[in-house]
């Protein structure tokens, strides 16, 4: 009998919660047990393994940072880039051991995760619209934002902007290069 309150959602909640508190790479099943307050083997009544616990975790990650990108973008005509940039970087910093399982492509036998992504991607898309790309300048376009921003969050998190210079500014840069640099993409188109 499954332990009262302990579900396949709470077991994701719990693992958001730890993967947020000591990092990805920290998450581990025993952690996840020993917070429901059950022992490691009463989890598999929810979760097949650790890596099917990670794939929820990523699927409720990439929903997430979907649902804050269309909020962002909806709430910002006409600031699409900046406004889907800055929610990308928000979500990163509230959620930093989930966020790094929003990069992570789904395999063939995840659908749920295919799904998410699926939709993050629409609504890059949707807010690069304004550049008037398609096909591969499109693709491009797409590969070099999320490049961008996942490398400029993951630096931030790490720690690896010590310098004196205020990092707010540099992001606004970053996000005007990109902007430039998108419009070269359509330019060139």
């Amino acid at each position: 009998m499954p332990r009262a309150g302990l579900n396949p959602e709470r077991v994701v909640d719990l693992g958001c919660e730890i993967a947020d508190e000591v990092g990805w790479d920290g998450l581990t099943l025993a952690a996840v047990a020993q917070r429901a307050g059950v022992r490691l083997p009463s989890l598999y009544k929810h979760v097949a393994n650790a890596d099917d616990l990670r794939t929820r975790i990523a699927v409720r990650a990439l929903t997430g940072l979907h649902e804050s990108l269309a909020a962002a973008v909806e709430d910002a005509p006409g600031l699409e880039l900046d406004a889907l940039a800055r929610a990308y970087r928000d979500f990163a910093r509230a959620h930093p051991g989930r966020y790094p399982a929003v990069v992570r492509a789904a395999r063939p036998d995840e659908p749920e995760l295919a799904a998410a992504g699926g939709a993050l991607l629409e609504v890059i898309n949707a807010a690069l619209a304004e550049y008037g790309l398609a096909g591969d300048d499109l693709v491009d376009a797409v590969r070099i934002l999320r490049s961008a921003l996942h490398g400029f969050v993951t630096l931030e998190a790490g720690g690896g902007f010590r310098m004196a210079r205020d990092v707010e500014q540099t992001f606004t840069r970053m996000v005007a290069g990109l902007d430039a640099a998108l419009g070269a993409l359509r330019a060139r188109a």
